[in-house]
Parts: C-alpha cells; structure tokens; sequence
C-alpha cells in the first residue's frame, strides 16, 4: 500500500473543490501536486484563473487559494504500478468531507473519469455532492489538446 504523501491544500474561503485520483510517481517524488512537466493541470488553472502559470510551489498554492479552490485527491492510500490510474486497487478514501466541513466548499470537480468513478464510489455519499468530472490534464489524455482542455476547464468559476 503507497500512502497519499500530500496534504490538501484549502483555507477557509474555499468554495470549490478539485479532486484527482491518486498523486503521480513524479508528484510524490516532489511532494506536490501534478508534479510531472507534462501534465497540463497548472497551465490549464492558469488559463482559467487568468494568471501567469505558477511555477513553485508557494505560487501554485496561492493561485488557488487566491481563486477559493481547494486542491485534493480522492484516495488516502491503494495499491498502484508507476501512475497508473488503471492499475488502482485496494482504495482507502481520503475524508474529503472535512474539508468540506472546514470550508464553503459548494461545488466538487473531478479531473478525469477514473477520480470520477473512484468518488462516486467512496465518497459522494459521504459529502451528499454530486462531482462534476472534467477531462483529465494527465499527459495520458492525449486525445485532449491544452486548448480543449482549457475550454473545458473554464466552467470551474463559472457562477461561482
């Protein structure tokens, strides 16, 4: 079992919240969130937030919390191969509703279907919210250009 090595990243004026899965082997080797140069999550926050892309940690942390969006992942722990989203198994969920508790949090989004799946699963009961599942900024997904994905991305403030 790989144990979740991240802590959430939230404040109490947050009013959304964005799950993944589970970090990747690059995000748990920098100890922060979509840590790998491919992925597309921080250009896309950027895109959506109207900012200039974060590059350190303190700036990624700020533009959410700066736009009232707390960051966090699904699951506490599983097993897993590499970063494999396909390859989860053995899920203990993360208690996504205490930061929910701690938070204005209205409003869930997942980044990509297996988040979505993994928090219908374990979670939606739970918080009582139904998760709004985007495209997954994974270099995975790469039927999804940057542009499609921002686009897609773009409701997060949206009536917010």
């Amino acid at each position: 079992m790989i144990q979740h090595p991240i802590a959430p990243i939230f404040d109490e004026n947050a009013e959304l919240l964005i799950l993944g899965s589970f970090p990747s082997v690059k995000s748990r080797e920098v100890m922060f969130y979509y840590g790998h140069p491919q992925n597309r999550f921080w250009k896309v926050m950027a895109f959506v937030c109207q900012a200039p892309v974060p590059q350190t940690v303190k700036e990624k942390t700020n533009l959410l919390l700066e736009h009232h969006i707390a960051l966090w992942d699904v699951i506490a722990s599983c097993e897993i191969t590499g970063s494999a989203d396909s390859s989860i198994k053995n899920v203990v969920p993360n208690a996504v509703e205490n930061v929910i508790n701690a938070t204005k949090v209205q409003r869930i989004f997942v980044n990509g279907k297996k988040a979505k799946a993994l928090y219908d699963k374990y979670l939606k009961d739970k918080t009582g919210i139904e998760a709004v599942c985007l495209p997954s900024t994974s270099p995975a997904n790469a039927a999804w250009s940057l542009e499609r994905l921002q686009t897609e991305w773009r409701q997060l403030l949206m009536g917010a």
